[in-house]
């Protein structure tokens, strides 16, 4: 009986002397503070192209795009987009963020519904792409690459009148 106390009293003894090991290791901050506050930023832009795409918020797309031709282009296409379809809904998931000084190239997949009225059966579409941002404490879109959700009712009237053929 006496042995068995004892064994009871080390097991309680060894809980009480890992306890405090146990809960400090919640409390630790990431190891580089500022890679991470930069991988947050990336992630608020991502979430907010996608956020400003849903909602139909040409302003705020527009502040989170660098000015270039090929850009002011996506800006349009999304705008037709806004225009053709009364419901949009995306979703990114980020694959992987590559950083490369001011160049972060972020690859996303993504899912989408477009619906142009309530009672349309609407269109369900899924693909990858990159969106390559630059910046470090302001962190602006610079370039899209692959397939990316954006411009969708062009994409539609493509599939649906289908490839002009040379006789």
């Amino acid at each position: 009986m006496l042995r068995r106390i004892q064994h009871a009293v080390w097991i309680l003894v060894g809980v009480a002397l890992l306890a405090p090991t146990a809960s400090s290791c919640g409390k630790k901050g990431p190891r580089y503070p500022e890679d991470h506050a930069r991988f947050l930023r990336i992630d608020d832009a991502v979430e907010g192209l996608r956020t400003a795409y849903v909602e139909k918020d040409g302003g705020a797309i527009e502040n989170l795009l660098l000015p270039s031709e090929p850009l002011e282009q996506l800006s349009q296409e999304m705008r037709k987009d806004f225009k053709t379809f009364q419901t949009i809904d995306v979703e990114f998931t980020i694959d992987r963020i590559s950083i490369d000084g001011d160049l972060i190239d972020v690859y996303v997949h993504w899912q989408g519904f477009w619906k142009r009225a309530p009672q349309d059966v609407g269109i369900r579409e899924r693909g990858h792409g990159m969106l390559r941002w630059t910046g470090t404490q302001s962190i602006l879109l610079k370039e899209v690459q692959g397939d990316l959700p954006f411009g969708m009712a062009a994409r539609r009237l493509l599939s649906q009148t289908g490839p002009a053929f040379a006789s």
